[in-house]
């Protein structure tokens, strides 16, 4: 065989993938959009009246975006054991967040009189949270100044995993060479089933944690600050945001923009992608004008991840608006030289800005440093809130909410099953069939027919996303699909309908079997399937499926809702060359939007679903499932689950095959955990 011949050869193997970049693309146009939008509404402020009419307008939607918030009940506060340091003592403690939602607390104490300036420091992503050396150093430093100081495990680390092996560890891998904030993740996925979102769960935690804080007789209500960096950082801006009691915040490596994360292909934790944010016209930034003027400390690093340029161009917003409110010296910045994390420069910054602001005069506190063993901070015998009596996980919690959704919301049918499931995906307005370019015909793919037609179909035209459709034939050609007298099978592929045409068994049936194949890679897969974020990542609890599912969150919509519109577009296209009565068949990943369109669309005639998910209620009860961020629908369930769409779709003559529970067979690689 000759050289180019095998090259040839080994090209035709290789799964198609013209477009990897057209997803990070889309995303681009629709967040420079919104940001845009909001540098110029914040930097056109030019009197204090605008100003504090923003700030308040700003208030409104956060409060609509991170609440509501659950009854405050019974905070249950123990004291398991202390240490005592000199100057200071360190306090382990216990309460309740919730009821039966247990919270690892360390308080530092000053052996002073009050009353005290105090500051809640809240971790970030880290295996040993509370236990971590970074935050200890901060702890202990504001505590040797006279601080009162709690710190606490979050959801997912420290003594609080949500998915504990009974042994001390994360049923997702033995931490810390697994990153424990793949709990986070996995929780996202589960509450946004049931309407909830995780990073609630976080900022009610800061709520009672601070109720702690305040609770402590010798601290001063009115000198209270926070401090946090990295997922800690995030935290300390949603606390500010939903708390007016912090008198003064110091966010660390963590104020950019999502706008900046997003085209950056930086992907965020669950907690940290607000559901709607964007879609309200905010910013990171915003969050702290919430309580403007009160004083806060940017602290950066040049060499951070979250990007320089969007803390800077933060900073000129906020100082824009502190400007207007005459209140300039309560804002400050500092950058460091260093990458992610809390340094000493930082930390040093950020004791400098709460004593000026505290009025608080102290020496260096970092000299002769104690930075204790894990074990000596442990607030539970077992290193794990879970084996305490009464106490529950996440999944379980979200998993009674869901049953308790079954049980209430009834069975939909006909229109009213239409009408809510249309609320729910508020799908783009459509007219007519999409513009669409006609791409080279493929040869010797080792489809069931010699040739393929192939389209690229303008789906989102002013962001630039796209539908990829294969047309089988019998013949070439390189023209537009000619028109057909009716019937016609379009397929949804699980991953690639170029690998599944090639390879799958079923797939290859069905192709022999329709005079007029239509296969559809709807956004993200196949044809589109992202190469960003990281190599390799797709499939990753922080890869760019997962990338991209988060940020559709950010802006109000889900990434399923895009691929029905994909569907939905595919259709009339279709329908355009005459083919308007179609057998629709989907497989894995494909089912979701394959079903609901089907619900949607009369054309559909008849639907084949292949390994589609039985229930979202069983993803939501299941605690390790593992279908993707991308196929969910956030708040579906107090609204309907599949099982009802199913039903309806019994009069289109619907055929399950092999239906996938919670723990799919994922083909053609495995996810893992």
């Amino acid at each position: 065989m000759l050289p180019n011949q095998e090259e040839n050869k080994l090209k035709s193997q290789q799964e198609l993938n013209r477009f990897p970049r057209m997803m990070q693309e889309y995303l681009t146009h629709r967040l420079r959009e919104v940001y845009r939008a909001n540098h110029a509404r914040v930097m056109g402020l030019k009197t204090r009246e605008q100003a504090l009419h923003y700030c308040e307008s700003v208030r409104e939607k956060t409060a609509r975006i991170f609440g509501p918030w659950p009854d405050r009940t019974p905070l249950n506060l123990r004291l398991t054991g202390e240490l005592d340091r000199g100057s200071y003592r360190v306090q382990r403690l216990l309460f309740d967040s919730r009821p039966g939602v247990t919270v690892s607390a360390l308080l530092y104490h000053p052996k002073r009189d009050g009353p005290l300036p105090a500051v809640l420091c809240p971790c970030g992503h880290s295996w040993t949270a509370k236990a971590g050396d970074v935050y200890q150093r901060h702890s202990q430093g504001l505590a040797r100044m006279g601080y009162v100081v709690l710190m606490f495990d979050p959801l997912g680390q420290g003594e609080r995993l949500q998915y504990p092996d009974g042994k001390g560890s994360s049923l997702f891998g033995p931490g810390p060479s697994y990153p424990s904030v793949r709990e986070h993740n996995a929780m996202g996925c589960q509450l946004t089933l049931t309407g909830d979102w995780v990073g609630r769960w976080f900022i009610w935690d800061g709520i009672r944690a601070l109720d702690v804080l305040l609770a402590q007789e010798s601290v001063d209500p009115t000198r209270v600050g926070i401090t946090g960096v990295s997922g800690g950082g995030t935290m300390t801006g949603y606390a500010v945001a939903c708390d007016e009691r912090f008198a003064m915040s110091a966010p660390c490596c963590w104020l950019t923009s999502w706008h900046h994360n997003g085209i950056n292909e930086e992907p965020q934790d669950a907690e940290q992608c607000p559901p709607g944010v964007l879609a309200a016209g905010l910013e990171q930034s915003d969050l702290l004008l919430v309580r403007a003027p009160k004083p806060v400390i940017l602290i950066t690093e040049e060499q951070d991840f979250f990007d320089q340029r969007g803390s800077l161009e933060a900073y000129a917003r906020l100082r824009h608006v502190y400007a207007l409110l005459g209140a300039e010296e309560n804002l400050s910045y500092y950058v460091g030289d260093r990458g992610h994390g809390y340094w000493q420069g930082a930390r040093e910054a950020m004791y400098a800005f709460f004593n000026k602001h505290a009025g608080v005069a102290a020496p260096n506190p970092e000299t002769n440093l104690i930075i204790e063993q894990r074990a000596a901070l442990r607030c539970s015998p077992t290193g794990q809130v879970s084996d305490l009596p009464g106490s529950q996980c996440i999944p379980a919690l979200n998993g009674a909410r869901s049953r308790e959704l079954t049980r209430v919301r009834g069975l939909p049918t006909g229109g009213e099953l239409i009408r809510r499931v249309e609320r729910l995906l508020h799908l783009p307005r459509r007219s007519g069939p999409p513009d669409y370019r006609i791409l080279r015909p493929w040869t010797d793919r080792g489809y069931s027919r010699p040739f393929a037609s192939q389209y690229v179909l303008e789906t989102e035209p002013e962001y630039g996303a796209q539908a990829v459709v294969t047309k089988l034939e019998d013949e070439r050609r390189a023209a537009r699909p000619l028109c057909g007298t009716g019937s016609a099978l379009l397929y949804l592929p699980h991953l690639s309908s170029d690998r599944e045409l090639r390879e799958d068994p079923r797939v290859r049936v069905l192709e022999t079997q329709s005079p007029a194949f239509f296969a559809c890679d709807y956004r993200g897969i196949g044809e589109s399937r992202p190469d960003t974020c990281r190599p390799g990542s797709f499939f990753g609890n922080y890869g760019s499926d997962y990338h991209y599912a988060s940020y559709a969150s950010l802006l109000g919509d889900c990434y399923a809702a895009w691929r029905v519109h994909d569907v939905l577009c595919t259709l009339d296209w279709i329908a355009s060359f005459g083919y308007d009565q179609v057998h629709l068949v989907a497989q894995g990943w494909g089912t979701v939007p394959g079903a609901l369109a089907a619900l949607l669309d009369v054309r559909i005639k008849r639907v084949t679903l292949i390994h589609p998910p039985r229930s979202y209620a069983e993803l939501a009860e299941t605690p390790l499932q593992q279908w993707p961020l991308s196929a969910m629908l956030p708040g579906v369930l107090p609204v309907f689950d599949l099982p009802d769409v199913y039903r309806e779709l019994a009069e289109k003559d619907l055929e399950i095959i092999e239906p996938w529970g919670a723990m799919p067979g994922i083909w053609p690689v495995d996810r893992g955990l």
